[in-house]
Formats: structure tokens, sequence, C-alpha cells
């Protein structure tokens, strides 16, 4: 069983589900849900089964370099 204080805090996964992101990065789920599928062959989008998850990092990047979201 996992307490609260062994959870690994956002800024230090590697991957974040769609809510994990929205959250660390403030764009709604919508939005990121809508992001994913208009770029499906970005890098910074890994798929577990068919569940979309968000490559921390490199969606930084992404944003460091996107005129608007």
């Amino acid at each position: 069983m996992e307490n609260s204080e062994s959870k690994v805090p956002l800024w230090e996964k590697y991957i974040l589900t769609i809510q994990e992101a929205a959250e660390y990065f403030h764009i709604g789920e919508k939005k990121l849900r809508k992001l994913t599928e208009d770029q499906a062959d970005a890098d910074f989008i890994i798929m577990n089964g068919n569940r979309i998850m968000i490559k921390r990092k490199l969606f930084e990047k992404y944003l460091d370099e996107a005129a608007s979201v």
C-alpha cells in the first residue's frame, strides 16, 4: 500500500497522464486531448495501450517553442 509521502511529485515524473499534465501545465484536459489528437505524431506523446501519456520534458520544450496553445 502506497501512502501520499511515497508518491513521486509531478515535476519529477518522466511521463504524465492527461490529468496530471493539465494540473502541472495549467492547461485544460479538453485542450490537452485536442492538442494530442492534432499532434498525434509529436515526440512528446506516448501511448500506454489506449491511454495517452505526455513526456513532461519534451512537452515543456514544445511549449517553450510554441507561440500559442
